[in-house]
């Protein structure tokens, strides 16, 4: 393969994103420092370019290369800041397209024997843009692959597209959101990695809450002095596990009064009480979402979970198509006429 040394470089990029896709899917966490060195390569690789092309022999040439650059860190960085913002990102995903943003402005080019790759660019010609319409392209094959394995197991609901079943008592072990609340189908379910926390809060595991619900739904079973609930990761990924280590649960029977019957209480689950006691910062997380969850957790055996999109995969897959067929939808709009 040939092509200029700064876009040579740039392919250093392809393995560094696929790992943090396989981490996403596995831990759906990344370490910032995973972004660092290429956040240094693509300032540098940036500079250069700009170097070569402003010292090269044509004006045209210099003007459409800043003004890719303009639209690539101008568009591309404020939204994907903008949708870490309204949470439509995560922080990784967020960094990883800023990072596209400054490491591919423009089209890189690499010869094969026979052939340019990409194989097909698009008018505008810049990169980051084409990596995202194919990241966006290949997230719309997430739900329609989760659907067709549903089916093919005989499994029906409205969370179908979105979702599959798992055993009630094996959430835990799960990354995602409910997508049911007592009323039934709800994408805005409890955040499993906010049940985790909360778990560990109070001292407790979900196994203990399904043997006895209605005692763990008064305040009298909330711990004197809760646990760090952590930041909701699995054991097995570096996080803490789920157990009992601080002071445990508050005497059962202390101060239990005609107040803290199931029926009367003001704060069921101790669901507010943890939100301040954590400063609000479950992931989002609503007493009501929380209370719902652990609802619906302790009277069905089986629920449907959404493991979201690990958002890094396509991601990687959108990289790895632009690099090599180029721009999916700029030949789509084309093959209709509308490009």
């Amino acid at each position: 393969m040939l092509g200029s040394i700064p876009d040579l470089l740039r392919l250093v990029a392809v393995p560094v994103f696929g790992w943090a896709a396989y981490r996403d899917v596995k831990t759906r966490r990344v370490p910032n420092r995973t972004w660092t060195p290429l956040a240094v390569l693509a300032v540098v690789l940036l500079l250069w370019d700009t170097y070569t092309v402003w010292t090269g022999p044509t004006a045209v040439g210099r003007r459409l290369f800043l003004i890719r650059v303009a639209i690539s860190l101008g568009f591309v960085i404020p939204l994907s800041y903008g949708f870490w913002l309204v949470g439509g990102f995560g922080g990784a995903d967020a960094k990883a397209f800023m990072l596209i943003a400054v490491l591919f402005p423009v089209y890189p080019v690499y010869y094969l024997s026979t052939v340019a790759l990409p194989l097909q660019a698009t008018a505008i010609g810049v990169f980051s843009l084409t990596v995202l319409s194919n990241t966006v392209l290949a997230g719309v094959v997430y739900p329609l692959a989760v659907a067709a394995g549903n089916l093919a197991r005989g499994r029906f609901s409205l969370a179908m597209f979105i979702g599959r079943p798992v055993a009630a008592a094996n959430v835990t072990e799960e990354y995602g959101r409910l997508l049911e609340s007592p009323d039934g189908f709800d994408r805005s379910g409890l955040d499993l990695d906010a049940l985790r926390m909360y778990l560990r809060w109070r001292g407790c595991s979900l196994a203990d809450i399904r043997a006895d619900p209605d005692q763990h739904r008064r305040p009298t079973s909330l711990p004197a002095v809760p646990n760090d609930p952590g930041d909701g990761s699995l054991a097995t990924d570096g996080g803490d596990p789920v157990a009992d280590d601080g002071d445990g649960p508050a005497d059962h029977d202390a101060g239990a009064d005609e107040t803290d019957r199931p029926d009367h209480i003001d704060d069921p689950w101790g669901a507010e009480r943890f939100l301040d006691d954590i400063d609000h910062s479950a992931y989002g997380t609503s007493p009501a979402q929380l209370r719902d969850g652990l609802d619906v957790l302790v009277e069905q055996d089986e629920v449907w979970i959404s493991p979201g999109i690990p958002f890094l995969v396509p991601m990687f897959a959108g990289l790895v198509v632009s690099l090599t067929y180029g721009d999916v939808l700029f030949s789509l709009l084309q093959a209709v006429g509308l490009a």
